[in-house]
């Protein structure tokens, strides 16, 4: 007998072989039934590296000695030669113009093997051709390389079919083809062959091993591998460095991290591979401290490190911000003379910029003789991540000067980029390119696209690229409906929302996007719907969600449900803290806020900027000025926040509305920022100098600026109706006036006389009054009393400051028609009951 041993797709030799026993194994049963089944075609095959295998075969003494005829001999060993020579033009001619009793089976092995070396499969063909024209039977050795280079050459379906008829059960032929299998993602067919091994009780090697945990790993089929696992260990393979490598490799990939390091500590001979194996998974797992730890091990077990060693430690560094020990590696390597390999300096690279150091960063960028488009991406991104878009975009340029065709990660960096500063114009300059070059079809980049052009303020280019989009991902939808809400366009992102749903599941990110634009429309009858979405799909544990959910409740007026959601939510952030201040602040719990202020400092979280605004704010709405001069004090003294325009115009206002309008205008006089028009209007309306205001908003005017419109908006029913000032065309507007007329008769009978400061048009008072019953906040109380069932609270909300007219009618209408009021305006929430507003006349 002799033994045929393969060590490489093109290498083979002959040598004696020993006797070979197979031991019968148990059959693989798959604990969920995905695993074995017979495909209906038989898929093509893989591999040619199938390991150091061997296969035994006979040859008759008649084939190895040859005939008498010498020139049969001179044949054969001429179609050896031509074979050794590489040509296989001369071989195969010589092969197919001979007869069957000419030819020995090492020949046609010769020519086979030589077809699959240059991957000449029509070659291989008309070979296989001659075998069965001349009754050769195809098994064995013949058998064996008929396969193999069908496989080689490419031609997997018929190479299956060879395979299926062959009785040769030797298990470098089943490696090769679970391998090939494996190459081309069809892991069933591969697990499928892995359980007729099984039950042919064809004993599996290490290479065996390695493809069904490939196999397993690619299907997610956690139990199966752990069955593997076990049989491995149970035939003796539990010291073989490359099966344990891919049993770890498998538990890694299926996010079982405890399992993987439990194979890994019980391995004894660990080899680089099996280090560097466990530190990139870590990594890949996101536990790049654990990565660490095992790159501090595997040094401290003498372990010599190789290029891959280094460049998973320093993925490790870049994710965990180490930058002390990013620094000693890249100084390592540089000794060890790694930083020629442009895999490394990118790598080295994208750690600084990662861990902020942008210097650094630089100056390996700078030295690289050699730049991928890896190594543009790297640096763009992280001038992006510092801040500094315009020298992305600066960069950017430079990279296109340079001849580098930017990827789809450039593309999107250099589009956060634009976002981030806002540059409109160089966004759609990159649109452009996108367009001409076919990129558009990627998801990605047209995600990257509309949050580009969301950022910039242009929803309707955001929308024009949404539209277009053939396939859109549960992203896309999110940054429209995020967009929409973020840009002032509730309705638009609850329209969005709802034709979503038809179409795509929202989630979590979904349900943080359109409950700001419920919030912004005080919109509660659909905030409560999507609540109770969200309760039923398990979000509320998401702090994103929780938090706008929070918000959503604070600015649709239900504090006393806010506050309950606010209590549930188990690990509170500075959000959560300061939805729940500012929400107290806007109606009129001073005192509240300033306790909730108090308990987040307990708890240890830090205020930044807009903490402290929401605390100024709730004490100027309540009259609470000392507090108020002492959280501006801490601010400063305590976590050293240099006050903004937003911070001053607080404490103007909490000055102005407690009658301090000589220490509010020494204030304004002495503030390091120039006062704009929002804090010279908080003093000049509370002192109710009307003329002054009338000459401001003449000269706000005449500098091109433009006041918003009042208007005011009521749900009603699901659905928002908006009132404008003096608008009459609204379908109940003679209802709405007569109503306004009748309550207002009824007011002057009661000793109540217009405001007519309010107006502030030129005119008369018979005029001033009639723009005052037109004031929108009027329009849609009244239609909310038109249209809600008796004793419902009306909910209204204002874009604008309420003014004095419209509160004192709201207070009046809460007595007369019995109904609680809800007036949300720019400022504040005004509970009105009984003749009686929360405000106490701080808004």
């Amino acid at each position: 007998m002799l033994m045929l041993c393969i060590t490489s797709p093109n290498v083979l030799w002959l040598s004696p072989s020993s006797s070979y026993h197979d031991n019968k194994a148990k059959p693989l049963k798959p604990s969920n039934g995905c695993i074995f089944f017979k495909p209906s075609i038989p898929s093509p095959l893989l591999s040619s590296n199938a390991g150091n295998s061997c296969v035994n075969f006979r040859v008759s003494a008649t084939s190895l000695a040859g005939t008498s005829n010498r020139e049969i001999v001179d044949k054969n060993a001429k179609i050896g030669e031509f074979c050794e020579l590489g040509n296989l033009k001369n071989a195969v001619e010589m092969v197919c113009g001979s007869q069957r009793s000419e030819l020995e089976l090492v020949a046609y092995c010769s020519v086979l093997e030589l077809c699959a070396g240059t991957k000449s499969l029509q070659d291989g063909k008309r070979v296989h051709s001659v075998i069965c024209d001349n009754g050769v039977v195809v098994d064995g050795y013949v058998g064996s390389k008929l396969v193999f280079m069908y496989v080689n050459c490419g031609d997997l379906r018929e190479a299956r079919r060879v395979f299926d008829k062959l009785s040769n059960g030797k298990v470098f032929l089943w490696n090769l083809m679970i391998n090939e299998y494996a190459k081309i993602r069809n892991f069933r067919e591969g697990v499928y062959l892995f359980g007729n091994m099984q039950e042919l009780g064809i004993q599996p090697n290490s290479y065996t091993f390695s493809c069904i945990l490939k196999c397993f790993s690619a299907l997610g089929c956690v139990k199966e591998g752990e069955w593997v696992h076990g049989y491995l260990y149970k035939l003796g393979f539990s010291s073989d460095i490359t099966v344990v490598n891919s049993l770890m490799a498998f538990y890694f990939k299926n996010r079982r991290v405890e399992s993987a390091r439990k194979v890994f500590d019980e391995l004894r001979d660990r080899d680089v591979i099996s280090w560097n194996s466990m530190i990139s998974a870590y990594v890949s797992n996101g536990l790049p401290e654990k990565g660490v730890e095992i790159f501090r091990q595997m040094v401290s077990s003498g372990i010599d490190v190789d290029l891959a060693t280094i460049i998973n430690i320093l993925m490790a560094c870049s994710d965990s911000g180490n930058l002390a020990l990013g620094r000693a590696v890249h100084a390592y390597a540089i000794k060890a003379c790694f930083n020629g390999d442009i895999m490394f300096c990118n790598n080295v690279l994208d750690m600084y910029s990662k861990c902020g150091d942008l210097s650094n960063a630089i100056q390996v960028f700078e030295k690289m003789g050699q730049r991928s488009v890896v190594s543009w991406t790297s640096m763009i991104s992280g001038y992006v991540r510092e801040g500094l878009s315009d020298e992305a975009i600066r960069l950017f340029c430079e990279m296109e000067e340079n001849d580098v065709s930017p990827d789809v990660y450039t593309i999107t960096s250099i589009l956060h980029a634009c976002a981030c500063s806002g540059s409109l114009k160089k966004g759609k300059d990159i649109h452009k390119y996108i367009t001409e070059n076919d990129m558009d079809s990627s998801v990605f980049v047209c995600n990257s696209l509309m949050d580009m052009y969301a950022k910039c303020g242009s929803m309707e280019d955001a929308h024009s690229v949404f539209s277009r989009m053939p396939m859109k991902d549960i992203v896309s939808w999110n940054t429209m409906i995020g967009g929409y809400s973020k840009n002032g366009l509730p309705n638009e992102a609850l329209e969005l929302f709802s034709e979503m749903q038809q179409k795509s599941k929202p989630d979590s990110m979904t349900i943080s996007s359109v409950l700001p634009a419920c919030a912004s429309l005080a919109a509660l009858d659909r905030g409560q719907e999507i609540h109770g979405y969200l309760l039923r799909n398990g979000y509320f544990l998401d702090q994103y969600v929780a938090n706008a959910l929070v918000d959503m409740y604070v600015k649709c007026g239900v504090l006393v449900l806010a506050q309950l959601l606010f209590d549930m939510i188990p690990v509170k952030d500075l959000i959560s803290w300061t939805v729940i201040i500012a929400g107290y602040g806007m109606h009129g719990f001073g005192r509240e806020a300033i306790a909730a202020f108090n308990d987040m400092r307990n708890a240890g979280i830090e205020p930044d900027s807009i903490s402290f605004i929401s605390i100024l704010y709730a004490c100027s709405h309540s009259g609470l000025v000392d507090e108020g001069w002492r959280f501006f004090d801490i601010m400063r003294s305590d976590h050293n926040i240099e006050p903004k325009l937003e911070h001053y115009a607080c404490m103007v206002d909490l000055l102005a509305r407690t009658g301090n309008l000589t220490k509010a205008y020494k204030f304004i006089n002495m503030m390091p920022i120039e006062p704009d028009a929002t804090i010279w209007g908080s003093l000049l309306c509370e002192a109710e100098k009307w003329e002054e205001v009338k000459k401001l908003r003449e000269r706000i005017g005449r500098r091109g600026l433009k006041k918003d419109p009042g208007c005011s908006w009521i749900e009603i029913k699901g659905k928002v109706n908006i009132f404008v000032a003096g608008d009459t065309s609204h379908p109940e507007a003679k209802k709405i006036e007569s109503l306004l007329k009748k309550l207002r008769l009824r007011m002057k009978e009661e000793g109540y006389n217009p405001k007519m400061q309010y107006a502030l048009i030129n005119a008369d008072v018979v005029e001033k009054e009639v723009a005052l019953c037109g004031h929108s906040e009027k329009l849609a109380i009244a239609f909310g009393i038109l249209n809600l069932p008796p004793g419902k609270t009306i909910r209204v909300t204002k874009n604008l400051r309420v003014c004095g007219d419209c509160h004192e009618m709201a207070k009046f209408i809460s007595t007369t028609s019995r109904r609680e009021i809800v007036l949300r305006d720019s400022n504040r929430f005004h509970h009105m009951k009984d003749g009686n507003c929360s405000c106490r006349g701080f808004w």
